[in-house]
């Protein structure tokens, strides 16, 4: 049945005239190339918030991940700014590992 109604509305003319779109029409996907070394491709996501808040007042994690090697390096933060990613980037990634 569902199948003669989807038939019958394709085939309507006013059906498909009066039929507006409600969504956007997907994007077209693109492969990521594997990157060519460790280090050389890197995700880096605020997750939250989380609740209940930690006792250090924490309520998100934001996490780097290298896309070849799937090594995450994840840390509880205050908040989700600019200022906390790049104190993560620069105190508990660059410093601990190098640079990317």
């Amino acid at each position: 049945m569902i199948t003669d109604i989807r038939n019958h509305l394709n085939s309507c003319l006013p059906c498909a005239q009066n039929n507006h779109r409600r969504q956007k029409l997907p994007g077209a996907m693109k492969p990521i190339k594997p990157p060519e070394g460790i280090w050389k491709l890197l995700s880096m996501d605020f997750h939250g918030p989380i609740a209940p808040t930690s006792k250090q007042g924490n309520r998100y994690i934001i996490s780097l991940t290298d896309i070849l090697s799937k090594f995450v390096v994840a840390k509880a933060v205050r908040d989700c700014s600019a200022t906390t990613a790049v104190k993560f980037l620069i105190n508990d990634v660059i410093l601990k590992y190098g640079t990317p």
